[in-house]
């Protein structure tokens, strides 16, 4: 899923991610609520409506940009009071107002509110965070009335796979129409996240979507589709281009490096995308070191591009029972760094 955190994909038209093939985006709910405010947004019959996007929308619940922002926030059983993070104003979410929140928004896929710790932490905080979500989840579902629009609760649980299961085991017992996978990516190495994704999943039902929030790298999408992940968003492909680092079929690339200079070849020779149809590496060379607003679209366009390619690619893997090849001529085609 794109992010498009305050209703807008970042240097990209809606048009543009139609074109690309997304079909659904994720929005933050917490950024929404704060500016412009999800009553003015319910005026314009909801965000599809108010930012022109036809597919599908998640919204993200606010728990995480909460945490991230904890000088500012403080967690207690009755939810999150915090200040804006725009003009310090007083503000209150509780698991009720994120589920209303969304409601307004017109959210296709609405998640719970969660409490998310920092890595590392204690096994005791660990358990006490959680518990707090599992309480707040189960509020979530009592608030949750527009039952056509889908409802996913978070796994918690930390670093501990015991936790992880436990956690999951109550949130089927209070019922959603799918199972996210919270607390990861949050600066713990790779394989603890692997170690963890496949501590969990086994834990969901089958039948069920599996959403790892905030993941990550190709290879991390690759990773996880292995471990049973249907579902991921991370804001890696829009800021990397951002910044001039480009994904391709070989590898990721910085298109400032002086040996773009004078290339004439498009950013990836696999590519379809707009911007590797019609511009070379040496162009957008210059447009990034000359800072110019049209390299941060033509990056974008790519690096979303390769992203839902490559996911793709994997769904049309699974449907042809090829996945493990498919994986394993990802990882062939990658150049050594």
């Amino acid at each position: 899923m794109p992010v498009g955190t305050q209703g807008t994909v970042k240097a990209v038209t809606p048009e543009n991610l139609l074109e690309m093939g997304a079909g659904i985006i994720l929005a933050n709910t917490y950024h929404l609520f704060i500016r412009p405010g999800h009553e003015l947004i319910e005026r314009f019959a909801g965000l599809h409506s108010f930012m022109n996007w036809r597919g599908s929308i998640l919204t993200d619940s606010g728990g995480f940009q909460i945490f991230s922002l904890k000088e500012l926030a403080t967690i207690t059983e009755q939810g999150a009071a915090f200040r804006s993070h725009l003009d310090g104003s007083k503000l209150f979410l509780s698991p009720e107002d994120a589920i209303h929140v969304q409601q307004s928004l017109g959210s296709d896929i609405m998640m719970c509110l969660d409490t998310c710790i920092p890595y590392p932490v204690t096994e005791n905080e660990t358990i006490q965070a959680t518990d707090l979500t599992t309480r707040w989840a189960r509020r979530c579902r009592i608030a949750h009335t527009k039952r056509e629009r889908l409802l996913f609760g978070i796994v918690q649980g930390g670093m501990y796979p015991r936790l992880r299961r436990d956690h999951a085991a109550a949130l089927i017992d209070i019922g959603f129409d799918g199972y996210a996978i919270g607390g990861l990516s949050v600066g713990e190495d790779k394989q603890l996240m692997h170690d963890m994704t496949e501590a969990t999943v086994p834990a969901l039902p089958a039948d069920y979507p599996v959403y790892l929030m905030g993941v990550g790298t190709p290879a991390d999408l690759v990773e996880g589709v292995y471990r049973g992940v249907d579902m991921f968003d991370c804001v890696m492909p829009t800021r990397n281009a951002r910044n001039g680092s480009l994904f391709t079929s070989g590898g990721k690339i910085a298109i400032k490096n002086a040996r773009f200079r004078d290339d004439e070849r498009p950013v990836d020779e696999n590519c379809s995308c707009y911007t590797c149809r019609n511009y070379s590496r040496a162009y957008l060379r210059h447009l990034f070191q000359a800072r110019e607003i049209l390299s941060y679209h033509l990056n974008t366009i790519h690096n979303l591009h390769y992203y839902l390619t490559l996911m793709a690619g994997i769904r049309q893997a699974i449907e042809m029972d090829s996945f493990m090849e498919f994986r394993k001529d990802f990882y062939s085609k990658l150049e050594p760094e």
